[in-house]
């Protein structure tokens, strides 16, 4: 079994040689182990892989805890690979991003279950079926936000979701379901925020002449497209570049952004503090 555990405590000497010394005990073999140390706030980051032919999970916790977490004051998750995540898709017309992450996931390349799509228009039911995905239509208006969101959630229950990737969702998630979610709800936008908010950003940036486009994955929070940052990407664009080649363009790097994160995510090279992240190779 392989075990990932991933740590964020204040820095100082020899936690290294103690989680080391610790999986060694309990008879692992580390395969991968990377560290960060942010010396501002002077918070130690550590990220472990290791495999173990036999291990209960309950124990290992437990002597966790009471042998390295409380000593150096560990906030600590611990993950397996018994089981891939399951993740949830909300999108609302554009079907880019949507056909990538099925694309990747149908290959193979996103170890995750996808239980559900989840939209606010019936537009893209088609490209569920054809993956044979279950596809909720559930409208969202002023009128009906609490009752559309109760759905929501009512769905993420039932299907015991982990996390949810919002492929092109063009609807604000509710402080309710971000709070269910905290850092497990991850967005694409363009990177022209904040100059070029709005509709049409694509169109602004080309009466503006930019020199570069790019896209942005975060996490989100109640504060509308400022979560931490997963993954970024830009790519250059000049006089001879028309406004469809913008648009072009930048759903290209939308759809490789946002696969980036999300595999990330699922990889477990994530962390979070601060509004920030630190992301590991």
């Amino acid at each position: 079994m392989k075990i990932i555990i991933l740590i964020n405590c204040p820095d100082q000497k020899g936690i290294i040689s103690s989680v080391t010394g610790f999986i060694h005990a309990h008879k692992g073999n580390i395969v991968y182990l990377d560290q960060h140390v942010d010396k501002t706030a002077n918070v130690f980051f550590m990220r472990l892989e290791s495999d173990f032919e036999t291990v209960d999970l309950a124990v290992l916790q437990k002597n966790l805890e009471s042998q390295l977490a409380h000593r150096y004051k560990m906030q600590w998750s611990l993950h397996t690979d018994s089981k891939k995540p399951k993740m949830a898709l909300f999108v609302s017309k554009y079907n880019h991003c949507l056909y990538d992450l099925l694309s990747r996931f149908h290959s193979g390349e996103l170890p995750v279950e996808i239980p559900f799509i989840l939209s606010n228009h019936p537009d893209l039911k088609y490209v569920a079926d054809q993956f044979d995905i279950p596809y909720y239509h559930v409208p969202l208006s002023k009128e009906n936000r609490d009752a559309s969101e109760n759905k929501q959630v009512e769905l993420l229950r039932k299907y015991q979701v982990d996390f949810i990737v919002l492929a092109r969702y063009m609807q604000i998630v509710s402080p309710k379901l971000i709070n269910l979610y905290p850092d497990k709800i991850i967005n694409i936008h363009h990177s022209f925020l904040p100059a070029f908010a709005g509709a049409k950003p694509y169109h602004a940036a080309f009466e503006r002449g930019v020199k570069i486009i790019g896209a942005t994955s975060h996490y989100v929070t109640e504060e509308l497209d400022a979560g931490p940052i997963i993954e970024q990407d830009v790519a250059p664009v000049s006089h001879m570049h028309s406004i469809s080649d913008f648009i072009s363009k930048g759903r290209d790097l939308e759809k490789i952004v946002l696969s980036r994160a999300v595999k990330l995510h699922v990889l477990r090279k994530t962390m979070v503090y601060s509004n920030k992240t630190v992301i590991f190779s």
